[in-house]
């Protein structure tokens, strides 16, 4: 395997297979870099650039923190992508830790499915935490993942090249199977399944397929969810999100599969290269997709096309840290993101569930206008800050006492 000059550094120094390896700094710091992306939520930069129209600085990161309407993609929208993709990533890893500890295949594989049903579960749960029953909704990246895992499990035990067939035939058959089924006609009630009547983004032609509500995942989540006790019949998710993405989903992981068996199988080599290239050619499959009408980008669906865009970005998103981290060998600056990325389910509870307890705790102790005195405009934005730091230093503290929650 080739690498560019210049990166001849270990992550790890060990054979595969045979002794432990240490952490992978850069996976930690990349997985920390998107949990802190999802915990700055409580940043409400939305907020802000409302407060100050026009101004295109607050405009611009307003925008990076939130979920574009239908296609295109902001940085917001590489969070569940990069989650997903770093799970398969550290598979390999993972996989090789318990061979060497003298697990054997049907105890991992159990662990697997154990792991996978903790996942399903824990999203459920998240989602119903304002519910006035069981939310049981399948749509969350902790249950998308949970859905996945146990077959990129059985992918990580064969070669690399089941892992690529496995790929393709998820794509293009997902892909397929949108495709023929009947799109949308000139009459459809978009309303009637939630879409606003002054929604923009309804396409024409073959691309109608893959119209908000209008699909073959909205028509499975009509049967499916209702067949769960609900408050309510399920019609359509507002966002759009599915429950069938959990299969493109899992091509995103398998990417990761593929990245994280490059790292180890290259080691103690980088193979840099091979990470850039993988990165510039999704990208640019998903927007020759995009293009070309064949498929759109559309995260909320998880369109075939976006698994290759966000995919492509996750290696690139990966290189460069690798890169920073272990090429040029600059560690200190990702200290931070460390503590977060090796904790990364704590971090995910943590934002879901401190946030109020923290802010009423502001509002109680310190006065509910503590954080305008800057101005009202930026005191979602400077309360945000105090949040995520309580956030961090929850986090470090469980660092500095080796307390990491593991599914």
């Amino acid at each position: 395997m080739q690498a560019v000059a210049g990166d001849r550094v270990s992550i790890e120094e060990s054979i595969p297979g045979v002794r432990p390896a240490p952490r992978n700094v850069a996976m930690d710091a990349y997985r920390g870099f998107v949990m802190l992306l999802m915990m700055a939520e409580v940043l409400q930069l939305a907020r802000v650039a409302g407060a100050f129209p026009g101004n295109w600085f607050w405009a611009v990161l307003a925008y990076n923190q939130t979920h574009v309407e239908w296609a295109g993609c902001s940085l917001h929208d590489l969070i569940q992508p990069s989650f997903s993709f770093l799970v398969g990533v550290a598979l390999p890893y993972s996989i090789a830790s318990r061979l060497i500890k003298g697990a054997t295949f049907g105890r991992m594989f159990a662990h697997a499915v154990w792991r996978s049903v903790l996942l399903v579960a824990l999203g459920i749960f998240l989602r119903s935490l304002h519910s006035p029953q069981t939310n049981f909704t399948f749509e969350d990246t902790l249950t998308q993942i949970g859905l996945g895992y146990p077959f990129l499990f059985l992918l990580a035990m064969r070669p690399p090249r089941w892992q690529w067939i496995a790929l393709t035939v998820i794509l293009v058959g997902y892909w397929l199977a949108w495709a023929l089924y009947p799109a949308p006609g000139p009459a459809f009630d978009y309303q009637a399944v939630g879409v606003p009547p002054n929604w923009k983004h309804l396409y024409s032609g073959f691309a109608a397929h893959w119209n908000k509500n209008s699909n073959l995942g909205q028509a499975f989540d009509a049967w499916f969810l209702n067949l769960f006790a609900r408050s309510k019949p399920f019609i359509a998710n507002r966002g759009g999100y599915l429950t069938l993405s959990f299969i493109p989903t899992l091509g995103t992981m398998i990417l990761g599969l593929i990245a994280g068996g490059w790292l180890r199988g290259a080691a103690p080599r980088i193979p840099m290269k091979r990470l850039v290239v993988a990165g510039l050619t999704g990208i640019a499959a998903g927007l020759v997709l995009h293009f070309t009408g064949i498929c759109p980008v559309v995260k909320r669906i998880w369109t075939p096309s976006w698994t290759l865009f966000s995919g492509g970005a996750c290696f690139l998103l990966l290189a460069a840290f690798i890169w920073i981290i272990h090429v040029r060998g600059k560690r200190a600056w990702a200290f931070p993101l460390v503590v977060i990325g090796v904790n990364s389910i704590a971090a995910y509870l943590i934002a879901h569930l401190f946030e109020l307890f923290i802010t009423d705790s502001f509002r109680i102790h310190l006065g509910a206008h503590v954080f305008e005195f800057a101005g009202t405009g930026l005191a979602p934005l400077l309360q945000g800050l105090a949040v995520l730091i309580a956030y961090w230093l929850i986090l470090f503290w469980m660092y500095r006492r080796k307390i990491f929650l593991r599914i």
